[in-house]
């Protein structure tokens, strides 16, 4: 009953204070903060508007306990949309990782789109490897209103491959929302835009065995741009794909010499010998990496051997 009643005396204080600063929460208050919001919410008469106690909410989720930490975001989720300004500003700009951590975790619980800039934002600027993990999740939960930045992303050559690889595992992770704007990002005009698709689309197939992604690969062989035909070439070697072994063979027959070595280089993962003779064509390709691929390609079809 003492805490209960301590915790009441707390909640008029933090609706008489600033909405700026939330109060510093012993583990015992933080506890009956818990235990009072969850049952409000049991009973379905938490205040939603009540900012003061949701900064505070937010300001928990930096608690040294864990679990405690879990059940502040956990809760929040519940609230859901009207506590999300608040988790976007902890985010955006509380000095503590551990609360922008959890602020991310919690967006993803929420899925608000509106999050989506300020999801962006943290993912480009945050120092934090574990707070840009969690804003990548929430990034693919908010599902499709997140395509088009995540697109951006991979297109921009500044982002190092680290945050395009965030993208990427986000785009795939969305999946089925996301083909048909990488559908329409692999018709782009832009060469980045379309060597970006190729990398998202391959990691659809991967991750979602996506037979319409691997076609699109296949087709993407044909690109007018090199630079692209090679991504789709390196890709499906990744991948493990059979029936990409006919159309790599036409590739080894590419203009470019980097589409060449690539589709060697695929050709040899892929392990299948009717690769064989037409890689011993290419042991008189005029380029002499063409030649050294093919013949590393032959050794490993013939040895299973890795390059």
């Amino acid at each position: 009953m003492h805490v209960k009643l301590h915790w009441l005396a707390l909640t008029r204080g933090l609706m008489m204070k600033s909405e700026d600063t939330p109060v510093l929460l012993s583990h015992d208050e933080t506890d009956a903060l818990m235990r009072s919001i969850t049952e409000q919410i049991s009973l379905d008469t938490f205040d939603r508007d009540n900012h003061a106690v949701i900064k505070q909410m937010v300001e928990c989720m930096g608690d040294s306990r864990g679990m405690v930490r879990l059940r502040f975001a956990e809760t929040l989720g519940e609230i859901g949309e009207s506590a999300t300004p608040f988790i976007i500003e902890a985010l955006l700009h509380h000095t503590n990782p551990v609360v922008r951590r959890a602020a991310g975790k919690t967006l993803t619980l929420i899925g608000d789109p509106t999050a989506v800039p300020s999801l962006v934002y943290a993912l480009l600027n945050d120092e934090d490897t574990v707070v840009k993990g969690s804003v990548v999740g929430a990034l693919a939960r908010t599902g499709e209103a997140s395509v088009t930045a995540l697109l951006d992303i991979l297109a921009d050559p500044v982002h190092p491959e680290s945050t395009k690889g965030h993208a990427a595992w986000a785009l795939a992770f969305i999946g089925p929302e996301a083909a048909p704007y990488l559908e329409n990002a692999i018709k782009s005009d832009s060469i980045d835009v379309r060597c970006a698709a190729v990398g998202a689309i391959a990691h659809l197939a991967q991750d979602k065995g996506d037979e319409r992604a691997y076609q699109i690969l296949l087709e993407t062989l044909n690109d007018k741009d090199p630079n692209v035909r090679t991504e789709a070439a390196a890709a499906l070697g990744k991948l493990a794909y059979p029936p990409a072994v006919p159309p790599l063979i036409l590739a080894l027959s590419d203009p470019d010499g980097e589409v060449r070595r690539t589709t060697a280089i695929s050709l040899g993962k892929l392990g299948d010998r009717s690769a064989i003779p037409p890689l011993e064509i290419a042991l008189n390709d005029e380029s002499e990496p063409v030649r050294v691929l093919a013949k590393l390609a032959i050794a490993k079809i013939e040895n299973h051997e890795d390059l």
